[in-house]
């Protein structure tokens, strides 16, 4: 197979990637990160590698793009953004540490634990979802290939099935842009219509 072919190739395994994902559950996602907001929660978002990448872009959308504008804003830390404290969990406890720490500092009941995982196996996003289901804090997991443990272990989960980890990346963002545009429409086309300047933050 050419230069040419593989590129089809990956085209046509992504499409048929993307007519496989339960829209259903990225519903319920949504409806996970809005409850979370209406309970003043905040949403910790963490993964490794390209995920890491992906957590970090999420975060960003809805700290701008999502909030701006919105009398209340969506509360949302990337733990892979602290490098700082990355490195020195890392290398003073352990790497399989990096998310479960700072968790124990900021976690709370009425927040939110979305973990991005390939394989769904990384060790220090499965130890930080251990620790959510011991605080009572809801966790949702984005994974691909089987799913991996934090499948089994999350209260929402969004599965891209596929046993490619490029296309499961590609897919996690756009899963999220989805819920993101999703959201947006939500909350600012309630404050932009007839509802006297007040905005309805459920999922219909």
């Amino acid at each position: 197979m050419d230069t040419k072919e593989n590129i089809a190739d990956y085209f046509k395994r992504h499409q048929e990637a993307i007519n496989t994902i339960d829209v259903d559950s990225v519903h319920r996602v949504a409806k996970a990160m809005l409850e979370c907001y209406e309970n003043n929660g905040t949403i910790y978002i963490i993964g490794n590698g390209g995920s890491a990448s992906t957590a970090s872009h999420i975060c960003g959308d809805f700290i701008k793009g999502v909030s701006y504008g919105l009398p209340n804003r969506f509360k949302m830390v990337c733990f892979s953004d602290n490098i700082t404290s990355m490195m020195a969990i890392a290398n003073d406890i352990s790497y399989d540490d990096i998310f479960v720490e700072p968790l124990k500092n900021f976690g709370q009941p009425q927040d939110l634990l979305i973990g991005i995982s390939g394989s769904g196996n990384s060790t220090n996003v499965v130890k930080a979802f251990d620790y959510a289901l011991q605080e009572g804090i809801r966790t949702v997991a984005l994974c691909g290939y089987s799913g991996g443990k934090i499948k089994a272990m999350a209260d929402e989960v969004i599965h891209v099935n596929i046993n490619d980890m490029e296309i499961a990346e590609d897919l996690h963002l756009a899963i999220f842009h989805a819920i993101k545009q999703a959201i947006i429409n939500l909350l600012k086309g309630s404050l932009n219509g007839t509802m006297g300047g007040q905005y309805d933050a459920r999922v219909k």
